[in-house]
């Protein structure tokens, strides 16, 4: 996507942050299809579809409130554990070869060169996490990662907690942190913690339900300007 005026004047305001905060699914992964081939696998034998309604429903927040979501909608005769864990047999094959969201792992890597450290703000659980980045070199940029089941954690997303904690670990103040998202619960959270918000457009959230975020984008390719600005700044 080319820069439009809206999009080339909210660039100018962007100023250098003290740190960077991703959302994991959907943001620097494009995992969200593998989430939804999975889910359909538990619902086949039910003969139910996870439409992409439903799918919306589900994004971005804590996984046993989305599985609650989706049991109920498809009046499963299943608990969140068992749904859960039908699932997993699936992503655990699927996560292996997670790939990147587009331009993510340049701008990660620009953002290390101009030395602006990194933490990541994700709703899946700690070892689903460790299974999508395990083949990832740009994860050793990452100096904090919380995941939604972190020890220290009280609320999931749309709460603010996740992305407090996480600038909290970095020993940032949370206002002069940059967060990117994906889904409007995201967003929501990162908000609420007092952050800036960038948006990474996705098929499955209606186009402007991004509301609260600076602006969105298809690709980390198109903020390759900002950053070497911010390479060039490093106060």
């Amino acid at each position: 996507m080319k820069p439009n005026k809206p999009l080339q004047s909210s660039l100018q305001q962007l100023s250098r942050p003290a740190g960077v905060i991703f959302d994991l699914d959907g943001t620097l992964l494009d995992t969200e299809p593998l989430y939804t081939i999975a889910t359909q696998k538990v619902l086949d034998p039910f003969g139910a579809t996870f439409t992409a309604e439903l799918k919306q429903r589900c994004l971005g927040g804590d996984s046993r409130i989305s599985a609650k979501i989706v049991i109920d909608h498809c009046n499963l005769p299943l608990s969140v554990s068992e749904f859960l864990a039908n699932r997993e047999v699936y992503l655990n094959q699927l996560f292996l070869n997670s790939p990147d969201m587009p331009g993510a792992e340049n701008f990660i890597t620009g953002l290390s060169k101009a030395a602006i450290p990194m933490g990541l703000a994700t709703s899946s659980h700690q070892h689903l996490c460790d299974l999508k980045l395990k083949s990832k070199p740009w994860r050793y940029n990452l100096k904090e990662i919380i995941c939604g089941d972190h020890a220290d954690l009280e609320r999931s997303k749309p709460n603010p907690d996740i992305y407090l904690l996480c600038a909290k670990k970095l020993k940032l103040p949370a206002e002069k942190c940059l967060a990117f998202e994906d889904s409007p619960t995201g967003v929501q959270a990162a908000v609420a913690a007092g952050m800036t918000v960038i948006g990474v457009n996705s098929p499955y959230v209606q186009v402007g339900a991004l509301t609260g975020t600076l602006f969105t984008i298809d690709s980390y390719a198109e903020l390759s300007a900002t950053l070497s600005a911010w390479t060039d700044s490093p106060d």
